[in-house]
């Protein structure tokens, strides 16, 4: 059991927490207040070729695997440039083309997500299933060579700024007559899906949408992997990578705010000549959230080398516990972080207050913490499901 990072990853670590504190949180606030998106950020961890760094080296990327991009999204993270497009796009959308896409989609679109050119986001939440994509109502059918796709999607990130969104529809099945999941690759300006932006109370330069999609034609291209039996395994390809780097970006996060609060306790001093983190109590809710950070690093740690040997049943418990340990902890940190600032911690200046909500959200998707724990009981201590 090796807890080490290759000399490569190392660098890779080291390289892309320069790159996020050039930028920093003040850049990533400024954006997400005006309205604006992290496109220099974006476009310069794409030219340095932190953005594929889990694409395959034929097709321009680094050749890693999920481990690298991790460690990417929790630099970043650490930094105060918490990205969630690296989990849509390079995580999800890049990862289910690469494993499930037919060849011509494979040189169509994985040097674009190699450099960064290239944003897909993923489509799968709806109104009325919530966590069950069982009861997904977004349909395909076939009309001739093309399909058409009609449904609703709800909270997905980044429309405005991709030029194709993964989007998961149901197909009847000729066999059975039942329908079965598909994933098809549709153009953010297609005819027929129109986007409807979401208010959200948090401070995040990606925005939220309602997608319709009514009578989207596409050619028979558009389906990943040409064929409806690759739907299934192609849908669950992107799930493990999705939790993971969710679960990064957390843990990067909650560094981020024990980082600014031990910055400021170890300097403030209100009381006397002692700093106000000389007191435990202060300290020991600190330390104790530094904690649950580290051990869901760790967590996180083995769900990528998991998933990046091929074990994916192993991957998918240790990527669900990740993600919940991680978005706990990321919420307990910046918390904590808030509490020991004071009134500080609630401005913009200090820069933690602004990231209470997104650690918020990240108790609840990409999958809900309850939803993990159902998971855990069922296939872990092998309870009757619950649900």
């Amino acid at each position: 059991m090796n807890f080490d990072l290759t000399p490569e990853q190392d660098q890779l670590r080291d390289a892309v927490r320069a790159l996020g504190r050039r930028y920093g949180h003040s850049y990533f606030v400024e954006k997400a207040k005006s309205g604006g998106h992290t496109t220099e950020l974006w476009d310069e961890a794409g030219r340095l070729g932190y953005l594929g760094v889990n694409v395959p080296t034929e097709y321009g990327g680094g050749g890693g695997g999920l481990t690298e991009l991790a460690i990417v999204c929790e630099e970043l993270a650490a930094a105060g440039c918490p990205l969630l497009l690296l989990v849509v796009s390079p995580a999800i959308a890049a990862t289910v083309i690469n494993r499930h896409g037919t060849d011509e989609q494979r040189k169509r679109f994985l040097p674009g997500f190699a450099d960064g050119s290239l944003k897909v986001v993923f489509a799968i939440t709806e109104p009325e299933a919530g966590s069950n994509f069982h009861r997904l109502g977004t349909v395909a059918r076939r009309d001739g060579d093309d399909w058409l796709l009609s449904g609703r999607k709800c909270y997905i990130s980044g429309v405005d700024e991709a030029q194709y969104v993964l989007v998961v529809a149901r197909t009847e099945d000729a066999a059975t007559g039942k329908l079965k999941p598909a994933l098809f690759v549709v153009p953010t300006d297609a005819a027929g899906l129109t986007r409807s932006k979401l208010d959200m109370e948090i401070v995040s330069p990606e925005n939220q949408f309602l997608l319709y999609l009514d009578d989207v034609r596409l050619p028979a291209d558009a389906l990943v992997g040409g064929s409806l039996d690759a739907g299934l395994p192609a849908l669950f390809a992107g799930l493990n990578p999705e939790r993971i780097t969710v679960a990064a970006m957390g843990v990067g996060t909650g560094r981020y705010a024990i980082e600014r609060a031990t910055d400021y306790t170890a300097t403030r001093k209100v009381w006397g000549g002692r700093s106000i983190g000389a007191h435990q109590g202060v300290a020991h809710p600190l330390a104790h959230a530094a904690v649950q950070v580290e051990l869901a690093r760790l967590m996180i740690h083995k769900a990528a080398t998991l998933y990046d040997a091929g074990r994916d049943l192993e991957a998918g418990v240790a990527g669900n516990m990740a993600k919940y340990a991680a978005g706990e902890a990321a919420a307990l940190a910046v918390d904590t972080a808030v509490q020991a600032l004071g009134g500080a911690g609630m401005t913009t200046e200090y820069g933690v207050a602004t990231l209470l909500g997104a650690v918020r959200a990240g108790r609840i998707a990409p999958v809900s913490r309850e939803m993990i724990l159902n998971f855990v009981a069922q296939h872990v201590l092998g309870q009757e499901k619950s649900y």
